[in-house]
């Protein structure tokens, strides 16, 4: 059966500068093993399917349902994944329920329901959007074995990592605030170090900010087929931009700046990408509920159909 297929380039506004995911629409009637056939085909990061809401999640409003592959598992929750099935959505003649001005996607996905808003960038150019995080599954310290051996996996000076915590909202983040953004772009990882295997890293560029007015530089790595298996860097990260944003903007969260003078603000920009030659920008903001989001800009690179 011909179904419509997307791929869409996630926080940038420029084609090829950001994360792609690839989005099968009416993937309605598609068994398990036809989407992780799919999955490994595309080799992309991940791609999703769209399908209708539960009626469960039609009851809490939901817009549609999706489901997340990579190409050896299936995720709960994942950030840019959300974004670029949001835009494929839209950009397909999808009307949310609330299809006001500012009017908000709901997605249903394996970890609930995710609110999607669209509005202006930062600069007031151009649309984005930005998903609502979801509560974190695990937070808190990290064991100081584990900070050790993350740090020897990653090639780091363990005297590099000024904290650590888990800022887990479905892919199992651990969260290692580094000193500043040299040494973030200093890591180089290695297998057999053991530790955890979703890593993500965040250091604060110098006082004036880092490129385009970026604040912190983040990179994602993570590895499956356990300690020996080797690393993927992530090219840009919704999923770890939010646990970091809502570990780090926290009330009385533990201070940002290498001189301690300065907590994380409650609307900033990270820059991700930087090492894989990517110009990710993740624009987070803490409101005043104390809801975090996450945004950026959506680019449909490709539209046509595919045959499943």
């Amino acid at each position: 059966m011909v179904r419509r297929f997307s791929q869409v380039d996630v926080f940038t506004s420029e084609l090829s500068y950001g994360n792609a995911v690839a989005v099968v629409h009416d993937a309605d009637g598609l068994d398990d093993d036809a989407l992780r056939a799919f999955a490994r085909w595309t080799q992309l990061a991940e791609t999703t399917f769209l399908l209708a809401p539960t009626a469960e999640g039609a009851a809490g409003g939901a817009d549609y349902r999706v489901r997340i592959l990579t190409p050896g598992r299936e995720l709960p929750f994942a950030g840019h994944p959300t974004l670029g099935s949001a835009r494929a959505w839209l950009a397909a003649g999808g009307v949310p329920h609330d299809d006001g001005p500012d009017g908000v996607v709901v997605q249903e996905c394996a970890a609930g329901l995710v609110r999607v808003r669209r509005g202006a960038g930062p600069d007031g150019a151009g649309e984005v959007l930005a998903f609502a995080a979801p509560p974190l599954v695990r937070s808190g310290p990290v064991r100081h074995a584990d900070v050790v051996a993350a740090a020897v996996a990653l090639g780091l000076d363990e005297g590099a990592v000024v904290d650590a915590a888990w800022v887990d909202n479905g892919p199992g983040w651990v969260g290692l605030r580094l000193r500043d953004a040299a040494a973030v772009l200093s890591a180089a990882p290695r297998p057999g170090a053991g530790g955890p295997s979703n890593l993500g890293l965040v250091g604060p560029h110098p006082e004036g900010g880092g490129p385009n007015g970026t604040a912190v530089e983040v990179r994602a790595f993570t590895r499956e087929g356990g300690d020996d298996g080797p690393w993927h860097e992530d090219p840009v990260t919704g999923s770890l931009n939010a646990g970091l944003g809502q570990w780090l903007t926290a009330p009385g969260s533990d201070r940002l700046a290498g001189d301690g003078s300065a907590v994380l603000p409650g609307r900033y920009t990270a820059a991700q990408g930087t090492a894989l030659g990517r110009r990710g920008r993740v624009h987070v903001e803490r409101d005043a509920d104390g809801q975090v989001w996450v945004g950026g800009g959506t680019v449909v690179g490709v539209s046509g159909s595919v045959e499943l």
